[in-house]
């Protein structure tokens, strides 16, 4: 006789690989496209914790804690589960990577960019562990922890690249704003790489090291302040004229929104970087400007992603065509 329990279990283990792995876009599929960029935002903001407290060496060796412990031992005190606890989360980034990547592994085909962006989310956090590791072994050399943190920021950029696709139309895509208007935007977001480099410079010679016995990369912080603000200004002049023209773009790729809050994040980020400045660099307002930073980036990876469109021609109010 056949086993009634076994019929049943087995409709809802599809049921349950359906889920996990639909054959479209999905809710499910944009909530995780969400949970995966904001968890790797997050983790700048414990990573620079870990810095800030000077908890970069809570956990002497990498992947244990101590050479004997995986987990931190009374003895390594608060810094130690504060390292711990930002290893910890790095696992949770897997996990939000793998489900994120299974949700459109079956769109292969008809969406290819989709899990190609996923798989290269999970494997930059496994390479980020590794370089995290690297780090402490070297024991907090600037120079690895800058990369470190352009390796975050790259990360931020895939996984808002992955958020937006989720939701844009499937299909060819094309310019669908003038070439002028694209070379503005381009030219904007070299200026904000820009930005990002000179500030983790200026971090490598600043007072949070992570650790009382890390080096320093030797810069004047003082004089390097002053060259983070120089690329800072262009980009925020730059920003305002992309902001203006983006109103005369085509209404389907909602530019002004996207330049707009582009324009918010370098406002507040203005404020911030002064206001730290002025008071001594206090860890909390550290910690926001790092998380600000590669919000920056997610803003203007938004921006470059909304120049495209699937649309075979868009025609503006000038007559002119898309791509002219």
């Amino acid at each position: 006789m056949s086993d009634p329990s076994a019929a049943t279990a087995a409709p809802e283990r599809t049921s349950l690989l359906s889920a996990l792995m639909p054959d479209r876009v999905t809710r499910y599929t944009r909530v995780l496209a969400w949970l995966l960029l904001i968890s790797n935002i997050v983790i700048v903001g414990t990573g620079g914790l870990v810095r800030l407290t000077g908890s970069g060496m809570g956990c002497e060796t990498w992947p244990y804690c101590t050479s004997q412990s995986l987990v931190p031992t009374p003895e390594l005190g608060v810094h130690g589960l504060i390292e711990f606890g930002n290893r910890t989360l790095t696992g949770v980034l897997v996990v939000v990577a793998l489900l994120a990547f299974l949700s459109v592994v079956r769109l292969w085909t008809t969406r290819p960019e989709l899990p190609r962006l996923t798989l290269a989310v999970g494997i930059g956090i496994i390479v980020q562990a590794v370089v995290g590791g690297v780090t402490v072994w070297l024991h907090l050399h600037p120079a690895i922890v800058g990369l470190h943190f352009v390796i975050s920021a790259a990360l931020v950029a895939i996984a808002t690249a992955y958020v937006v696709r989720v939701y844009a139309e499937p299909g060819p895509r094309r310019l669908a704003v003038p070439r002028r208007y694209a070379m503005l935007v381009h030219v904007t977001s070299v200026v904000v790489l820009i930005t990002v480099v000179v500030g983790i410079l200026l971090t490598g010679s600043g007072p949070h090291a992570g650790d009382d016995a890390a080096a320093r990369n030797g810069l004047d912080p003082i004089f390097w302040q002053h060259v983070h603000s120089w690329p800072a200004y262009l980009l925020f002049a730059l920003t305002i004229v992309v902001f203006a023209v983006s109103f005369r773009m085509p209404q389907t790729l909602r530019l002004p929104l996207w330049t707009g809050l582009l324009l918010a994040v370098e406002v507040v980020q203005i404020i911030v970087g002064l206001w730290q400045a002025r008071t001594g660099l206090p860890i909390v307002l550290v910690n926001i400007h790092m998380v600000l930073a590669v919000t920056l980036v997610s803003a203007m990876t938004a921006v470059l992603m909304h120049l495209k469109a699937p649309r075979a021609v868009l025609t503006f109010a000038d007559g002119s065509t898309a791509g002219s």
